[in-house]
């Protein structure tokens, strides 16, 4: 045989072997792991191992075998274990990726063990099982046993301050906030305080008492006469019109709080045409007739009166 076909031979009984390396055979069991490193780990790492298991056609893993997340020891804590299933030629492979945290922080390097587990097989032509076994893990401490005296090697440290926050919008913000609250409590005293209590103040007989009430028979007559002034404009202003002696009747239609006065406003239009159109000392005389110049008081008190209860 020449040394071409030598070669070729030699190709086809290297595929041939490869080929029968991938296949698996009946009733067999292959298992191959993808284990991390064994060094170099602290506490709260994740550490991955991956299991990947050929199994022949009529086996089925029992899933009561495989390690479920949550299981915990003094070390490692099982976080998560991801699966994934292939067809083989003449069977399927089974991977499995374990996740495990650490949760132990030794004071010295200490070497932890990732926990062993058996897979079993049902089916045929029996079942089988295969044994993962464990993998070592070195864990490191955070800080070492005896730390440097230096400064800030040494002993636990105070708490660094926290750092400021800018709060000055914030501020401008409660700023404007308060600028508002205190515009609508303005607004809402000047509605409901402020202003009711201006028209009480400003009413047409509230302002005429104000005139009158520091009057004496003694004053003056032109004080008295002023006194009649004060009490037309207060009733002029109180029916928006100039009121005259023929029209009371109208006046207390319009005003019917003043209807029990009608008696006194026509003594009032009365006593008021005399004392602007009356002869001299005619109307000092009159006055005296009716319970002299006091009268004209009471009348402006009974006018102010009936005036607050029509508020």
């Amino acid at each position: 045989m020449n040394l071409p076909s030598r070669g070729l031979v030699g190709a086809v009984l290297g595929w041939a072997a490869s080929a029968a390396c991938a296949v698996v055979l009946p009733g067999q069991l292959d298992a191959t792991t993808g284990e991390p490193r064994a060094f170099g780990y602290q506490i709260g790492d994740v550490v991955s191992r991956t299991v990947s298991v050929d199994a022949s056609d009529g086996l089925v893993l029992d899933e009561s075998s495989v390690p479920q997340p949550g299981a915990r020891g003094n070390a490692l804590e099982l976080r998560s274990v991801a699966r994934r299933s292939s067809a083989e030629p003449g069977g399927r492979r089974h991977e499995l990726t374990l996740a495990y945290q650490v949760f132990l922080s030794p004071p010295q390097p200490r070497t932890l063990e990732m926990p062993g587990f058996t897979l079993r097989f049902q089916g045929q032509p029996r079942a089988q099982e295969i044994r993962i076994e464990a993998w070592p893990v070195t864990v490191s401490p955070l800080v070492p046993v005896e730390v440097s005296p230096r400064r800030g090697l040494g002993e636990l440290q105070p708490d660094a301050a926290p750092p400021l926050i800018d709060t000055r919008l914030g501020r401008w913000r409660l700023i404007a906030y308060g600028i508002v609250a205190l515009a609508l409590l303005a607004y809402l005293v000047h509605v409901y305080i402020g202003l009711p209590w201006w028209t009480r103040a400003h009413r047409p007989f509230t302002l005429a008492w104000r005139a009158l009430r520091g009057l004496t028979p003694a004053s003056s007559d032109p004080q008295w006469r002023e006194a009649f002034k004060h009490l037309h404009e207060a009733l002029n202003r109180t029916m928006g019109e100039v009121v005259f002696e023929q029209g009371i009747d109208r006046f207390v239609r319009a005003q019917p709080h003043f209807g029990n006065l009608r008696d006194d406003l026509v003594m009032f239009f009365e006593q008021s045409r005399l004392e602007f159109f009356g002869k001299e000392g005619q109307a000092a005389q009159e006055m005296q007739a009716h319970a002299d110049r006091r009268w004209l008081i009471e009348f402006c008190r009974r006018c102010r009166d009936a005036e607050r209860g029509a508020a």
